[in-house]
């Protein structure tokens, strides 16, 4: 199954995360499918690309809650 998640990079206490397309049984910061965008807690800044998420989500792939809600803050969903 296809998840659309988080993926964790950054110093320690500090993080930052890419939203990104990948199987739902890999690790957290594992093999990625595709990079469709960027997150920064901190300062609220986030970094979508649009048609790609679209056209993921359209394929089937689910969001995870944090993910989803970041996109209906975006007024993707």
């Amino acid at each position: 199954m296809l998840k659309l998640r988080l993926k964790r990079y950054g110093r320690k206490g500090q993080p930052c995360y890419r939203i990104v397309a990948m199987d739902s049984r890999t690790k957290r910061d594992g093999k990625v499918i595709e990079e469709l965008g960027f997150y920064n807690p901190i300062t609220s800044e986030t970094h979508l690309k649009y048609d790609k998420i679209i056209f993921r989500l359209k394929s089937g792939a689910q969001p995870t809650e944090t993910v989803k809600n970041i996109l209906a803050k975006a007024k993707i969903i």
